[in-house]
């Protein structure tokens, strides 16, 4: 029954549109129905509305040889109306687009953010289940070093060279006193400082620090570039949201959509033609956006694809702690070296009073295993579902008069239409292209130059293409994009070479299997109940069985190894 009706309001619709353009030299009897459409859309008070047709000498832009039932006062109501319709449709036009910009990055934020917070877990339950005597004082270089790496993933203006090597010169000290020369007191804090202003010198982890910094700047600085793109989209969305229209445009805008109001004609939607060179006059500038948002949504997906492997995010910073344990063991395996080293430097260590908390014992206490996650919940995964839905829109810019005037503005094919003048059964003028450059020959509308807003926009994608596509970055920072041959997508191939010592593991099938075993500690240390003794001195923020049941927030999944109870807050 309802569509029934529907149709049948649609036939009527049409029918009155034929009838008025068989009559069009006719005025309306009255201007009632001017008047129920202005009341309705409530543009303003209607006693002003003349009660029949007059002449419309005082009109402006909706001027007629015929009478008219608009006045001066309601030609200034239409023309700012004209302008809240187009903004509103640009709006709900680029609302989907948006919103899957802005929730993809508020939930890629919020994993790296846990991400971050689990390696930093992780890193301080090592040093609790493998080195328990330097877990308090390893706490603080821990936490600053993560701290670091999130600044620096949220855009801070730091080095992760910088920070690394800090967290390795500050390591250095801690581990002499309690791995390399341990004694019954502590090293003074002049004697730590040198040994930590020495640590670059003496090198005592060999070449971890120098993989780590490999490691972190490659995949750190892609996921930082990526949400920085991100941002970027949401705010070339919000200027073209609400551009600035010019003068001429808002004069056409008027004549296009409710000149026919005031010929009585208020069921009228413009021609196609004439909406068409109407939009695309106005949003001329716009669609200068077109080619670079296009090459944006392009490189957002090769970046995409590189973050992928070896260099991923979630493999890097989750298989730290292994990194450092490798640090940590290289240091003991050449102590006596190291020793001899130091004294040539620093000289004897001179120490202090013990302050350093030892170890208390928890039989019903249980370590962390393993970290292992599933690959179908990957990050990877996640940025390529993404990126999928993202690429629907890579014409957005391009097609959008055409999506307005078909979608929203414009007169379905076969029914009479508006021209600017008359209810006509077709547009004659000529229908010109997209962009600035094909407005010289639109009768419709004068554009005059570009909008430096539009112009500033392009210049901020431009410059992010620049970061996406690895063309502004240190050497050890670039990643190479390459198209394969036979899948037709996105490979990744980071500039360098690959191998045991920059952590590239591999099952053979190119996904690294992210798998983070912590339990490899001394024989002397072996008691799982001495991981326990540890836990106050690092931050588990989070990480309980109720964590782990509910799962990431916006469809991201961490999965892990359930520990015992000791892993509870």
């Amino acid at each position: 029954m309802a569509g029934r009706s529907l149709r049948l309001g649609a036939r009527l619709r049409a029918a009155l549109l034929l009838a008025a353009a068989a009559g069009l030299a006719e005025p309306p009897p009255s201007c009632e129905g001017v008047r129920k459409v202005f009341r309705l859309r409530q543009l303003g008070p209607v006693r002003g509305i003349p009660e029949s047709p007059r002449e419309g000498t005082d009109l402006q832009v909706c001027a007629s040889k015929n009478p008219t039932c608009c006045t001066k006062k309601m030609e200034e109501r239409y023309q700012s109306a004209a302008k809240q319709d187009i903004q509103q449709v640009l709006q709900t036009s680029s609302a989907t687009l948006k919103f899957l910009i802005a929730r993809n990055a508020a939930a890629f934020q919020e994993t790296f953010e846990m991400l971050i917070r689990l390696a930093e877990n992780y890193t301080s339950t090592l040093f609790c289940n493998a080195y328990c005597n330097t877990a308090a004082e390893a706490t603080a270089p821990v936490q600053e070093f993560f701290t670091d790496v999130g600044l620096f993933v949220f855009g801070a203006d730091i080095s992760t060279e910088q920070f690394v090597n800090r967290f390795f010169d500050t390591l250095f000290p801690i581990v002499y006193n309690h791995v390399i020369n341990p004694g019954p007191t502590d090293i003074s804090l002049e004697y730590a400082e040198c040994l930590r202003m020495a640590s670059r010198d003496i090198r005592p982890f060999g070449n971890v620090p120098q993989k780590a910094v490999g490691q972190m700047g490659r995949s750190l600085l892609p996921s930082r570039t990526f949400l920085q793109a991100l941002n970027l989209g949401i705010e070339v969305i919000n200027t073209t949201d609400h551009l600035r229209f010019s003068k001429d445009c808002g004069r056409a805008l008027l004549k296009m959509q409710y000149c026919a109001h005031c010929q009585g004609l208020t069921l009228s939607k413009p021609c196609m033609g004439y909406c068409l060179n109407v939009i695309r006059g106005c949003l001329a500038n716009m669609a200068e956006v077109d080619l670079h948002w296009r090459e944006y949504v392009q490189s957002l997906e090769e970046l995409s694809s590189a973050m992928s492997g070896t260099y991923d995010v979630e493999h890097v910073l989750l298989n730290f702690p292994s990194l450092v344990n490798d640090a940590l063991v290289q240091a003991r395996i050449n102590g006596p070296e190291l020793l001899e080293q130091v004294n040539k430097v620093c000289g004897p260590p001179a120490r202090k009073p013990m302050q350093s908390p030892g170890c208390s014992f928890d039989q019903n206490s249980q370590g962390l295993n393993m970290f292992s996650r599933d690959n179908e919940e990957t990050l990877a995964n996640r940025r390529k579902e993404f990126i999928s839905h993202l690429r629907l829109y890579r014409v957005f810019y391009g097609s959008l008069a055409d999506q307005l005037c078909g979608n929203e503005l414009a007169a379905a094919d076969g029914l009479p239409c508006w021209n600017g003048e008359d209810l006509v059964r077709s547009y004659t003028h000529r229908v010109v292209g997209s962009g600035i450059k094909a407005q010289t020959a639109n009768p419709e509308v004068k554009v005059k130059g570009t909008d430096p807003v539009i112009s500033q926009i392009i210049d901020k994608l431009k410059h992010v293409i620049q970061l996406l596509q690895g063309k502004s970055f240190p050497k050890y920072y670039k990643w190479n994009l390459q198209q394969t041959g036979s899948g037709g997508g996105m490979d990744e191939q980071i500039s360098g070479d690959c191998d045991d010592e920059d952590g590239c593991g591999g099952s053979g099938s190119g996904e690294v299997k992210r798998v983070l075993k912590i339990t490899d500690y001394p024989p002397e240390q072996e008691s799982t109940a001495n991981f326990i003794s540890c836990i106050s001195a690092i931050r588990f923020i989070g990480v309980t069985e109720d964590f782990i049941s509910q799962g990431w927030k916006n469809g991201i999944s961490l999965k892990y190894y359930k520990s015992g109870e000791g892993l509870r807050k």
